[in-house]
């Protein structure tokens, strides 16, 4: 059975969006969501809408922007249709990255063995990312030490004093 229109391939991630149109032949401003610009790599093969986009071209457009161009998108009217759309791509495979859809819904366990729940979210935070626990507390990332089955911290006394 096919999926339903609109929505992107089990398991693809949201990357970024498309924004606005940029000049008259196809090209589109895009915001990433991930500090990842392979993304944009000329051949990859993006989802938005209900449709399979493959970037032709792309460069930097400056804040945090770019400019991309895809080979189904010839002019100004098409890319204004997929205007704020949400574009998806497959998870990359990186040994040395946490990735968030990794670990939300894995146990978390302390230093000293002690299970402190699940975590439920990553919360953005300047500072470092936060797992959320079912408890309530909130981890910072800079003190998880592994996430291969379960996600262990190494955390300073007292941060679950208020969340045994």
């Amino acid at each position: 059975m096919g999926r339903p229109s609109g929505s992107p391939p089990e398991g693809w991630l949201e990357i970024g969006h498309i924004r606005r149109p940029h000049g008259l032949k196809g090209d589109a401003f895009v915001q990433l969501v991930t500090d990842r610009s392979e993304r944009l790599t000329p051949g990859t093969e993006l989802w938005a809408g209900d449709h399979m986009l493959v970037v032709e071209r792309s460069r930097q457009a400056g804040n945090g922007r770019w400019i991309a161009g895809f080979g189904s998108l010839s002019d100004r009217a098409s890319v204004e249709a997929y205007c704020n759309e949400p574009l998806y791509a497959p998870p990359l495979t990186d040994a040395e990255a946490l990735w968030v859809h990794e670990l939300i819904g894995r146990s978390v366990i302390d230093q000293h063995g002690v299970d402190r729940g699940v975590c439920v979210a990553v919360v953005e935070n300047p500072a470092s990312d936060l797992l959320e626990l079912t408890s309530g507390a909130l981890v910072p990332t800079n003190f998880v030490t592994d996430a291969a089955d379960v996600i262990t911290v190494d955390v300073p006394d007292g941060l679950f004093d208020d969340h045994p």
